[in-house]
């Protein structure tokens, strides 16, 4: 009888051991996937380049781009001619935003002193928006 109940006790710890490695494993496998980062980028220009076509600013294809918006305000709010105002996204495919940019709106290849982007037209001013810094892997911690 004595036994029996050391072989039951044994068998309740090595099963406890058994299921928080699991739930310990479990939980490090959703943590441990990889990430992703996108900076999303606007700033002011004076000139349109030749053969880039201008979006308006009230197009409801910018909503459809995570951060397009806050980046497009950002840059009015504060001027920014010199340098990008960027809104960064991470999240699980966040370089899709990338492919979005490019494929749902006339994006500009640049030549020489141009910027790549999408041209956006707000009022007088001009906005160039990019995908900037794009697609660095955060790897796991483990």
């Amino acid at each position: 009888m004595i036994r029996g109940k050391e072989m039951a006790l044994s068998l309740l710890a090595v099963g406890t051991a058994a299921v928080a490695g699991y739930v310990i494993q479990s939980g490090r496998n959703r943590r441990a996937t990889a990430r992703s980062k996108a900076d999303l980028g606007a700033r002011i220009v004076n000139e349109v380049p030749e053969g880039a076509t201008v979006v308006d600013a009230t197009s409801r294809k910018l909503d459809d781009i995570p951060g397009a918006r806050r980046a497009i305000d950002r840059a009015i709010r504060n001027e920014a001619r010199e340098e990008w105002e960027h809104v960064t996204l991470e999240r699980d495919g966040a370089w899709s935003i990338v492919d979005a940019i490019r494929q749902s709106l006339p994006y500009h290849d640049a030549r020489g002193t141009e910027y790549n982007g999408v041209y956006v037209s707000d009022g007088d001013r001009v906005i160039v928006l990019d995908a900037i810094g794009w697609a660095r892997l955060e790897d796991p911690l483990y």
